[in-house]
């Protein structure tokens, strides 16, 4: 494993394994511009994310975004999606 992948919360790696199985990552605003981050499921329902795991993530390079206003979708960079598959590898 990395030592990115070693030095991730248990948050973070959730956070990383639910985006590879198809979760999509979104953060929204409101008008006051109040940022808030969600993981959204096919079925449509959504689990609130800590702000400071999406910006740990981004920081490592292993997601990005759209950068679009009012609500930015997240995904697995190159970088991103190795960790994942190295996850994936320690959890089988």
């Amino acid at each position: 494993m990395t030592s990115i992948g070693t030095s991730l919360s248990e948050r973070q790696r959730r956070l990383l394994l639910a985006m590879a199985r198809g979760m999509r990552l979104k953060d929204h605003r409101d008008i006051e511009g109040h940022k808030t981050y969600a993981l959204h499921s096919p079925d449509g329902s959504r689990q609130p994310v800590d702000p400071s795991d999406v910006a740990a993530l981004v920081d490592l390079g292993l997601i990005s975004s759209n950068k679009k206003f009012p609500s930015a979708t997240y995904w697995l960079t190159e970088h991103g999606r190795h960790v994942t598959q190295l996850l994936l590898l320690r959890q089988s």
